[in-house]
């Protein structure tokens, strides 16, 4: 259910020099060494750095701001699955089930779901992503509904769901389908991926006897304080942009809005906003860095001939 969706090779990625594939119509833009070194520090894609505990889990994304579950090196951005690798050309097998780190990194997922402390949901076209606190008021900025727009928003299956949980606060998935009357399975999970891209449904444990469940309930229950922050949506995909520029170091066309399900143009104007209070420079055409001593981590780089 929460596995992030795998299609065809997007990606070829070398050690030594790497090419993003974001769309088969776009070319293909060189990321260079230093920038993919840097990525390296800050995603955990290290062998001495993986990740092995809940607590390391925690800490990454409080670092990176915001991560994928899943994914592999076919797609960009911080990852779980790659941080717990610990190597940038990681890529999921198809025997999930027998993979030793594919394992791990789902029983990271389950206890960091019930440790509460990150955020967790599947949001924008249905990505299954970490975020940390701190990004939390940005993401639903964009993203979340307010209360008053919930009819006119959300389908009636969605907002069934919602008025049990808003009753009972949180419910296994075979009793709040029953309970909701929303029986078929395929409108109920639909319905579902509804809330939690709405920044309103979270799951908060995943049980596995006597059969495989998840709990779910409302997210302001969990992180009230973050979810209650007004930020205006212009404030928001920038501080979306400039959280993954950090981690990123540079980024190219598409990329940012691959990540995090913005729209290119408004991915387009986050990044150009932080052009314009200088966190940033645009070197070309979609193809942003981080400027000098903007980050610590920085590395000092050139856009290659």
């Amino acid at each position: 259910m929460y596995a992030d969706d795998r299609g065809p090779l997007t990606a070829n990625v070398r050690h030594r020099g790497s090419y993003y594939w974001h769309d088969r119509a776009m070319s293909k833009t060189a990321i260079p060494e230093a920038i993919e070194e840097h990525r390296d520090q800050c995603w955990r894609r290290e062998a001495t750095r993986q990740i092995e505990t809940a607590i390391e889990a925690e800490r990454f994304i409080a670092h990176v701001g915001f991560a994928a579950c899943l994914t592999d090196s076919r797609r960009p951005g911080a990852s779980l699955y790659i941080a717990v690798c610990g190597r940038r050309d990681a890529v999921m097998p198809r025997n999930v089930q027998k993979d030793p780190e594919a394992s791990l990194t789902w029983v990271l997922k389950d206890e960091l779901v019930a440790r509460g402390k990150v955020y967790y949901a599947k949001l924008s076209r249905g990505k299954a992503l970490f975020l940390a606190p701190r990004m939390i008021p940005y993401f639903h900025a964009v993203w979340g509904l307010r209360r008053s727009q919930e009819k006119q928003h959300l389908s009636r299956h969605a907002q069934a769901i919602l008025r049990v949980l808003r009753k009972e606060w949180e419910m296994a998935t075979s009793d709040l389908r029953d309970e909701s009357g929303v029986k078929d399975r395929k409108t109920f999970t639909a319905a579902l991926d509804e809330l939690q891209a709405a920044m309103i449904v979270v799951p908060s444990q995943v049980v596995y006897q006597p059969k495989f469940t998840y709990i779910w309930e409302l997210a302001i229950g969990r992180f009230p304080d973050e979810l209650m922050q007004r930020v205006k949506r212009a404030d928001a995909v920038r501080e979306i942009a400039r959280c993954f520029l950090n981690g990123a170091g540079m980024t190219i066309p598409g990329e940012l809005a691959r990540v995090t399900g913005l729209s290119r143009p408004e991915a387009g104007l986050g990044n150009r906003a932080l052009v314009a209070e200088q966190y940033a420079d645009m070197l070309a055409p979609g193809v942003y860095r981080l400027r000098q001593g903007r980050n610590q981590t920085a590395p000092s780089l050139h856009l290659p001939n």
